[in-house]
């Protein structure tokens, strides 16, 4: 079973356009509402391969009661933390071109309490867990120091813990030693402060990350691929894309991907680029099914391409 904790959770509403104008008033060719918050992406990643998992997360408002009826209709057992304010809204406006604009909202400012709520949920339910994803960002109230607590209390009760997140957070969690990191080059690059330009610089990067804690880097890097960097060595894998059609939630389904392989190594890196391929030729955040799956299409190796120009250097 995979546990997830989405500490800011959303609902996401996807309007497909001809074009963006602004100041137009525009016509939805389609449009979709998804739960959303990159922890449960993750679980509606692992529900879409048949298997089980569990979302944390705070819940309020009416908002908060349809998220938790989506997750129940995906098959998803919430375990939702009721809290004062009402979970977010977030809008995505996608373009036949791939190109995606996005309006996130802040969410509800969490209590002390209800910040404990939290990470109590998470214990209640730690032993039954193979993996704990912790993922994005943290809501206001949550001090930067709250995914280390998380990591370090899920350690202590022998649980192995992925983390997605960045900028502080991620700094602050680094010296509990989370098993796996996940972030994007942008990500990669503001953790060790510089820009990446090259393959070969974001390998650099994230056995620095390493050096600072991690145990293994899972890194995207959006069209170039994904490397992983961990105690056996360094990885990188691409995949063949027909068409993108939406981006939102492709590092979500690429971790899924990860952790359901079992989390290590290059047979999970392969999961891992496979699940991120295939979710960004679906609309919206949808997160993909094994039929969506092209196991062919996808490379791994050893023999990273070192000197390989990122398409969008961060």
């Amino acid at each position: 079973m995979i546990l997830t904790v989405t500490p800011n959770p959303s609902l996401d509403r996807t309007y497909e356009i001809p074009a963006l104008e602004r100041g137009a008033v525009l016509r939805a060719t389609a449009d979709r509402v998804d739960p959303g918050g990159k922890g449960v992406n993750v679980s509606r990643a692992v529900a879409a391969a048949g298997q089980r998992t569990v979302a944390v997360l705070p819940l309020g408002g009416p908002e908060g009661a349809l998220l938790a009826r989506l997750l129940e209709e995906l098959g998803i057992e919430a375990a939702g933390v009721p809290v004062a304010g009402s979970t977010r809204v977030n809008i995505s406006v996608a373009e036949p071109d791939g190109t995606l604009t996005k309006l996130n909202a802040s969410g509800p400012e969490l209590s002390d309490a209800e910040a404990e709520a939290v990470l109590e949920a998470v214990r209640t339910r730690v032993e039954s867990a193979d993996w704990i994803a912790c993922c994005g960002s943290l809501p206001r109230g949550l001090a930067p120091e709250w995914y280390a607590e998380l990591v370090a209390r899920a350690h202590r009760a022998g649980a192995r813990i992925a983390l997605d997140t960045s900028g502080p957070s991620l700094t602050a969690a680094l010296r509990e030693r989370p098993d796996v990191v996940k972030p994007n080059a942008e990500e990669l690059a503001q953790a060790v402060g510089r820009p990446l330009a090259t393959v070969g610089e974001a390998v650099k990067a994230a056995e620095e990350l390493r050096g600072l804690g991690a145990r293994a880097v899972l890194a995207s890097l959006g069209a170039d691929g994904q490397l992983l960097v961990d105690e056996t060595g360094a990885y990188f894998g691409t995949a063949r894309v027909t068409a993108v059609r939406s981006n939102v939630g492709a590092g979500d389904a690429s971790l899924a991907g990860f952790l359901a392989a079992g989390g290590s190594g290059p047979a999970a890196l392969a999961s891992a680029v496979a699940h991120g391929a295939a979710a960004v030729q679906l609309p919206g955040s949808a997160m993909p099914t094994p039929a969506d799956l092209d196991p062919s299409a996808v490379v791994t190796t050893a023999d990273i391409p070192l000197d390989r120009v990122l398409k969008e250097p961060a």
